[in-house]
C-alpha cells in the first residue's frame, strides 16, 4: 500500500511539475514613465526595469512574483512668493519593487493583471512604502509584450505615483 501511495504521489508531482514547466515563463525588460499627482512637483521623469516569473494556473490565470528597479529623476522646482525667489533641488527616487503578481488573458494577445506588495527605498530618506500596479499589456509577438501601468508607492499617506509604459521581452 505504502509503495502505491508513493507512486501515485510521484506520478502526480511528475505530472504537475512538467505542466508547469510548461505554462511557467520569464519576463524581462524596460520600463519608463511620468510622474503623476503629488509626485509631480518633486520629479520629472522615471526609467528602470522590469522583471517577473509567472506560474499558468490555468489557461486565461497566471500567478507569479515580480520586481524590478525605479528610477524616478529629482526635479528643480522654483517658486515667487513676497518677492522672494525660492530654488529647491529633490534628488532622485529609487524604488526596489519586491511583489506578487497576477495576470489575466481575456485573449492571446490582451492581459489585465496586478503586482501587490513592497517596495523597499533605495536611496537616503525613501523608506518604501506599499507597492501597488495594475496593468494592461499587449502581446506584439510571441516573445515581446508592451504594457501600460500605473505604479504607486504609498508611506502613511503620502503616494508616489507614476503612469509608465514597458517593453518586455519573454526568456
Amino acid at each position: 500500500m505504502k509503495k502505491t501511495f508513493l507512486v501515485i504521489i510521484t506520478v502526480f508531482i511528475a505530472g504537475f511539475t512538467t505542466n508547469a514547466q510548461d505554462r511557467s515563463s520569464f519576463k524581462a525588460g524596460l520600463i519608463a514613465g511620468i510622474p503623476v499627482g503629488d509626485a509631480t512637483n518633486v520629479s520629472s521623469f522615471a526609467i528602470g526595469l522590469d522583471a517577473a516569473y509567472h506560474w499558468g494556473v490555468s489557461e486565461v490565470f497566471d500567478v507569479g512574483l515580480a520586481t524590478g528597479f525605479i528610477n524616478a529623476f529629482g526635479d528643480d522646482v522654483s517658486a515667487s512668493a513676497g518677492g522672494l525667489n525660492i530654488q529647491a533641488e529633490f534628488e532622485d527616487f529609487q524604488f526596489l519593487p519586491l511583489a506578487g503578481s497576477v495576470r489575466i488573458y481575456p485573449t492571446y494577445q490582451f492581459k489585465l493583471g496586478a503586482d501587490l506588495g513592497y517596495a523597499v527605498g533605495v536611496n537616503d530618506g525613501n523608506e518604501g512604502g506599499l507597492y501597488y500596479r495594475p496593468l494592461i499589456g499587449y502581446n506584439i509577438t510571441g516573445n515581446t509584450e508592451l504594457n501600460v501601468s500605473y505604479v504607486a508607492v504609498d508611506n502613511n499617506g503620502a503616494t508616489f505615483s507614476i503612469a509608465m509604459v514597458g517593453l518586455l521581452f519573454l526568456f
